[in-house]
């Protein structure tokens, strides 16, 4: 659904989904109840500004019924955030698309402590797109290629593409040469098919029993001495996308990546490290682009810290 309200400050307004009955009379009386106790007079001064609008941008006053609406828009008040001390390449930029190296530790879209510190909000006010959009995803400690759309028009195009699986990613990471103690060797090239899922602990995705759902095919580029044991470099290429899959399915192997503080073994909670960066990497996109229907191929200029030993 359109919102009525444009993007401000490079976030999107809110949308709340007000309940068809209740013992509220008005909107307001319900966005009391919900956030009243912690900024009741924030709610009331946005009321009386017509800074909350139904469809259409029709403001609401406090004596809006609350039957008036299904859904109305408003701008949260955001807090404020410590820069991160990370920074965006842009790589490529036409009137449909952008791409950028997302380096690590930064989101890629706003959420939970991360507003203003995300890789979408950073660049529409950089650029002064605020109709841009990521085509997919990179979990924020991963760093690398990422692609958005800044053309509405031609999204849908893109966005098809991605849908029927007819990008190409490859991404690399650096981890232990050889299993860990306990996992069988494993002879490269690699393919794990397994299935995964969401789990109900912190620890975001697991591995269960039943029909593949997930696949990704591993190779291993090259092997050195780091310190006292050897690592090696990766070249992994998923031909899914779930949540975590890379990191879950090296971990599956007794290969877990290099600074993965949730597989194989969720560490506790700990302030970023920026010395010990995630060692994954999105290093290679390639499809056909839809508009020129000519084959592109982007790769990142980001190396990886541990991939290079001194």
């Amino acid at each position: 659904m359109q919102s009525p309200l444009p993007v401000r400050d490079g976030v999107n307004a809110t949308r709340l989904r007000l309940p068809g009955e209740g013992p509220w009379v008005t909107a307001m009386d319900y966005m009391m109840h919900r956030w009243g106790h912690i900024d009741p007079q924030g709610i009331e001064d946005r009321f009386d500004a017509g800074e909350i609008v139904g469809e259409g941008g029709v403001p609401l006053t406090r004596s809006t019924k609350l039957e008036d609406h299904t859904f109305i828009w408003y701008y949260r008040t955001l807090p404020p955030e410590t820069r991160l001390p990370v920074e965006i390449n842009i790589l490529h930029q036409d009137e449909h698309i952008l791409v950028v190296d997302k380096p690590h530790f930064l989101p890629t879209t706003p959420g939970g402590t991360y507003i203003q510190e995300s890789a979408l909000v950073r660049l529409r006010n950089l650029l002064d797109l605020p109709d841009l959009i990521p085509m997919h995803r990179l979990d924020r400690m991963t760093a690398g290629l990422l692609l958005l759309s800044t053309n509405p028009e031609t999204r849908g195009k893109y966005q098809v593409l991605f849908e029927k699986r007819q990008v190409q990613k490859e991404y690399e990471c650096v981890s232990a040469a050889t299993p860990a103690a306990g996992y069988p060797a494993v002879e490269f090239p690699a393919t794990v098919r397994n299935r995964m899922t969401k789990s109900r602990s912190y620890l975001l995705a697991e591995v269960i029993d039943g029909e593949p759902n997930a696949e990704t095919r591993i190779e291993q580029v090259r092997t050195f001495d780091a310190g006292t044991h050897q690592r090696a470099l990766y070249r992994l290429e998923p031909h899914t996308g779930k949540t975590h899959q890379l990191r879950v399915h090296m971990a599956s192997l007794g290969l877990g990546i290099v600074n993965d503080a949730f597989y194989p073994e969720l560490l506790d909670k700990a302030p970023d490290d920026y010395a010990k960066p995630l060692q994954l990497l999105a290093r290679g996109i390639t499809f056909v682009d839809p508009i020129t229907k000519q084959p592109v191929e982007y790769r990142s200029r980001l190396e990886l810290s541990e991939a290079h030993p001194s």
